[in-house]
């Protein structure tokens, strides 16, 4: 497999968050958000109010529903466009819109969205997107399922930061790895996968895993042991960079070998690679 210039998954690395927004959370940004639209559109039915006495009771008219129309479907579109997937309580609550496939909001998809909500949100008080968020696995209202879209929390939790290597990586491969080659990006990279692998789709999960070590290979030497899973290499290699990265901050001059860690639980195994997926084969 050829090395990835950069990220390996969208350029904003969306499928790694792979969790849906809570309940919860939704609806705290869902109330952001109506919170800025209720003060959008008293703003411009105050400006339209101003020109009533100048203008007949058709343009009139046609200047609110130009109004409605731009708060409750051209705001979200707009933002959703603009941000990348979020508004302002998403912003807020730290989620966001992407496609089902943890590829980055559409346009389309967002306009789908806005047009869906207006009814499912505001002409019936919000009942028809909480008994479809209620029903779905994944919290997605109407507009979502028609749209193609999902939800997603994206915050990294930092107690999920640290790698430790797998347990019976031979001391002496780890302290002749060349990581000199190897980006700050593409390690953090692969540190948040490792960091959400349980939550991540097992055919997803084997997948990247598979996509990250190859990248990683291509960047450090030397190769992989035979037969080493793609998430053990990750994790030796991730383990063995911030060992290093310790005894330099610690005053260390010598890096002595990696010693052998004790044995961790061990994760759930991801499910085998679809056909033509392909597996880890690293750089010869």
């Amino acid at each position: 497999m050829s090395a990835l210039p950069g990220p390996v998954v969208t350029g904003e690395a969306v499928p790694l968050d792979l969790r849906p927004a809570t309940f919860l959370t939704r609806g705290i940004a869902a109330a952001l958000d109506v919170a800025l639209q209720v003060a959008l559109l008293l703003g411009l039915v105050t400006l339209v109010a101003l020109v009533g006495d100048v203008v007949d009771d058709a343009v009139l008219a046609g200047l609110v529903v130009l109004a409605v129309v731009a708060v409750f479907v051209g705001e979200p579109v707009l933002l959703e466009t603009v941000t990348g997937g979020r508004s302002l309580g998403k912003l807020a609550l730290g989620l966001r819109v992407v496609g089902d496939d943890g590829s980055p909001v559409r346009p389309r998809q967002s306009i789908v969205r806005a047009l869906v909500g207006f009814g499912e949100l505001w002409l019936t008080s919000g009942v028809v997107a909480l008994v479809a968020s209620a029903a779905s696995a994944r919290g997605k209202r109407v507009g979502d399922h028609l749209a193609g879209t999902v939800v997603l929390r994206e915050r990294v939790p930092r107690a999920r930061a640290a790698v430790d290597a797998h347990p019976g990586v031979p001391p002496a491969w780890s302290a002749a790895l060349d990581l000199s080659g190897l980006p700050d990006a593409l390690a953090q990279e692969a540190r948040t996968f490792l960091g959400r692998t349980a939550d991540l789709l097992p055919d997803r999960r084997a997948a990247l895993g598979a996509r990250y070590a190859t990248a990683v290979a291509e960047r450090v030497t030397p190769a992989p042991l035979p037969g080493m899973p793609p998430e053990a290499y990750l994790a030796a290699v991730l383990a063995e960079r911030r060992r290093r990265e310790l005894a330099r901050l610690a005053g260390s001059t010598a890096v002595p070998a990696s010693p052998v860690l004790p044995p961790l639980p061990a994760p759930a195994p991801p499910a085998p690679s679809p056909p033509g997926a392909g597996g880890f084969a690293p750089p010869v």
